[in-house]
């Protein structure tokens, strides 16, 4: 990856589901930043130092840092300027500094585009396909052997993957991470939700079963009374 540039990246576990999801830019030729999309920096960082072995790799968290909404940039551009690092993202900036004004205006943005975060609720829990990881660039069926690489590749040439990434309009406010149920079972699990404009919107994943039946406006109501109306969706 060149000087400048940021992608995704997600690290995977050994049965190929999602430990954690990140911004991945390179600050310069020995400098790497990371930014989660969900999980706490601290627990993942100790958990990538033992991975470290004979390497010159130092790994930190960096403390104080804010996420803040910025001008539009190119996807995948990284710009600094003093403490300010901004990562494009098209429509707008996410920027990451110490003294940057906190906001959340990004979330909206990017759920829109279909970029997930994760609560801790569902950490090591979805495969790659569930989040729509392929369209994103975070996972590589061409990179030999990783944690989770067969369970990815056989997902992807074989089928088999029941669930996607889908954005949706709830009738009434809901946690972050919140797996909604009908009929005693699991119907919607809920990633982002944002209540915008009197909106509540979300990232969701669900069978593909039930998507087909919120799109013809059937059993589109959770067991606690949350309707649920299906606006965007994403494949593999």
């Amino acid at each position: 990856m060149p000087n400048g540039q940021w992608q995704f990246s997600s690290w995977l576990d050994t049965q190929g589901r999602v430990r954690h999801l990140f911004h991945l830019a390179r600050l310069g030729e020995e400098q790497l930043l990371m930014i989660l999309r969900g999980g706490d920096a601290v627990n993942f960082v100790e958990a990538l130092r033992r991975f470290v072995f004979r390497s010159r790799v130092t790994l930190s968290v960096l403390e104080g840092k804010k996420l803040a909404t910025g001008d539009a940039l190119p996807t995948h551009i990284v710009d600094v300027e003093d403490d300010v690092i901004r990562l494009g993202c098209g429509s707008h900036s996410l920027q990451l500094g110490s003294d940057v004004a906190d906001d959340d205006a990004w979330q909206c943005a990017q759920l829109r585009a279909g970029w997930p975060w994760l609560p801790v609720t569902v950490l090591n829990e979805l495969l790659p396909p569930s989040l729509s990881l392929h369209r994103l660039g975070a996972v590589a069926l061409d990179k030999g052997c990783y944690p989770g690489q067969e369970m990815v590749a056989r997902l992807h040439y074989r089928g088999g993957n029941k669930r996607h990434l889908h954005r949706v309009q709830l009738s009434k406010e809901v946690a972050e991470g919140a797996e909604l149920r009908r009929d005693g079972r699991e119907f919607v699990r809920l990633l982002t939700v944002i209540s915008h404009q009197n909106v509540i919107e979300a990232l969701a994943v669900m069978t593909d079963e039930t998507a087909k039946k919120l799109t013809q406006d059937a059993e589109n109501t959770s067991d606690d009374d949350v309707v649920i109306q299906s606006l965007e969706a994403w494949s593999d």
